[in-house]
């Protein structure tokens, strides 16, 4: 979809035009009634595939699309971090990475608050589904039930998640508590719904198929891959993904209801990044951290409201949280709560986000920021050195090798691989006229004013919360000194990963 049509469309999407009062309804809760929190989560899960959200493909996600309709949907809502367990730390603690030490695929060894923690202090019993490790903050993290993957039929069966709800919330009213339950599904995450890769990486587990199978010709390709067979065959594959996650969503939704505690329960749905495709997920892309994050409060939030004017960030989750069921926001925290905004409310501090990644699975530091506002998204890549090469999941699959193959004679795919491989120091794209980062602006004297002053925001950002990364920044013209600084953070991540492992031994 264009960008024009992207940006006018986001309100209808087949829901009817979305309802812009504000979103308190006149008639409130008791006061003395818990208020339980539901936060059900997609993996890897582009904003733009959703319904509600524009996506185009034909009953994509309707359970998804009507939660939508009971609640507020923010059309300016990011994860800070476009890789799963970093961005769900930063859900967790309300921290940005380098200050919760979560930049990677390892637990915090920090003294400090998180939503479990606090929220079990306050008398609710914790439960979560899927995701468990990537979910746990600490090693320790506090569950009172816990169920991953494999007791989930690898994350991908709804009728097990329904059960495991029914039985959390049976125990949660046996014992008269609110509960905080965190329901992950693995899709759309890889390998997608009945793939060649699926197949061969669960050959003893019988999977859940989606209740719909999408073939290519059904399926739109997003606009920063290119338009080839291979491309689309893996994009149907995923949408075959994203049904089923849209099946397991319907049924978490629905044991809450057969339990009857869904007028008191504040119901959250986001992905924890965009989708494992190049130029998406493990980047610092719009279309990498953009995700679809909805919020139903029977009573509360007036139904099929639409905020498109302030923006959100994961790291505002957990102080938001507390800020609603009036428990005391831990101090320190980098996230501020938005449950302002709730009530219809425009917050003009809610202009822009910012967004950061570090390292992937593998322990290999590739660190970029950026800064992005309704128009602009500016990245600083400092790993970028014209040699090295990057590296993540999203080119496990057809697409990066199609892409690779297509490059041999095709000039713009070419450039497109070179471009992802080994980016640039500074990008800058026009987000109005070019969401899918096809036009890096950095260089376009036309844009100077605008890059100089989204730099000088970035830079403030760094400052106020002690980013590693200044120094860096400071000296971006100097190579010499940011390639020793980079290599300098790989020896430490490789250092930590090694320390890791010695200690499991």
């Amino acid at each position: 979809m264009q960008t024009s049509t992207l940006f006018s469309k986001i309100l209808l999407s087949g829901l009817g035009v979305a309802s812009l009062c504000p979103a308190f309804s006149a008639e409130k809760v008791e006061k003395d009634q818990p208020i339980n929190v539901l936060l059900i989560t997609a993996d890897d899960l582009n904003c733009n595939s959703v319904g509600a959200f524009g996506g185009e493909v034909s009953n994509i996600t309707p359970n998804i699309d009507k939660l939508a309709t009971q609640g507020v949907r923010f059309t300016n809502a990011f994860v800070n971090v476009a890789v799963c367990q970093p961005s769900r730390g930063i859900i967790a603690t309300g921290l940005y990475s380098h200050n919760s030490n979560i930049e990677g695929f390892f637990h915090t060894q920090k003294n400090i608050p998180t939503i479990v923690g606090t929220l079990r202090d306050n008398g609710y019993i914790t439960g979560v589904l899927g995701k468990v490790d990537h979910s746990s903050p600490k090693a320790d993290t506090p569950w009172d039930m816990q169920y991953d993957r494999w007791d989930l039929g690898v994350g991908r069966d709804k009728d097990i998640y329904y059960r495991r709800v029914k039985d959390f919330l049976q125990r949660a009213k046996k014992e008269n508590k609110p509960f905080y339950l965190m329901a992950n599904a693995h899709d759309p995450h890889r390998p997608f719904a009945l793939s060649d890769q699926e197949k061969n990486a669960f050959k003893d587990h019988k999977i859940k198929d989606p209740s719909r199978i999408y073939q290519p010709d059904e399926v739109i390709v997003p606009e920063f891959l290119p338009e080839i067979p291979q491309v689309r065959l893996e994009v149907s594959e995923y949408f075959g993904s994203v049904k089923r996650l849209d099946d397991t969503v319907g049924k978490v939704l629905q044991a809450l209801e057969e339990e009857g505690l869904a007028d008191n329960t504040v119901v959250i749905f986001l992905s924890d990044h965009g989708m494992a495709f190049p130029f998406a997920k493990t980047n610092c892309y719009f279309q990498s951290n953009r995700t679809p994050w909805i919020m139903r409060w029977p009573n509360h939030i007036a139904p099929n409201t639409v905020d498109e004017n302030n923006f959100i960030s994961a790291v505002d989750f957990f102080p938001t949280m507390m800020d609603i069921l009036d428990i005391d926001i831990p101090k320190g925290l980098d996230g501020k709560s938005f449950k302002n905004i709730l009530s219809g409310k425009t917050d003009r501090t809610r202009d822009k986000v910012f967004t950061q990644f570090h390292e992937t699975s593998a322990a290999n530091v590739f660190p970029m920021r950026s800064v992005q506002n309704s128009e602009y998204c500016y990245i600083f890549n400092p790993w970028s050195n014209g040699e090295r090469s990057f590296r993540n999941e999203s080119q496990s699959g057809r697409t990066w090798r199609a892409m690779k193959a297509a490059a041999e004679k095709d000039k713009s795919i070419a450039a497109r691989v070179d471009l992802f491989s080994h980016r640039v120091k500074e990008e800058f794209y026009d987000l109005k006229k070019d969401p899918n980062a096809l036009n890096n602006l950095i260089d376009d004297p036309v844009y100077q004013k605008k890059i100089a002053k989204m730099r000088k925001e970035l830079r403030a950002w760094f400052v106020q919360t002690n980013d590693p990364i200044l120094p860096a920044f400071d000296k971006r013209d100097d190579a010499v000194f940011v390639e020793n600084y980079v290599q300098k953070m790989q020896v430490e991540a490789k250092a930590r990963k090694k320390n890791r492992k010695s200690m499991k031994h």
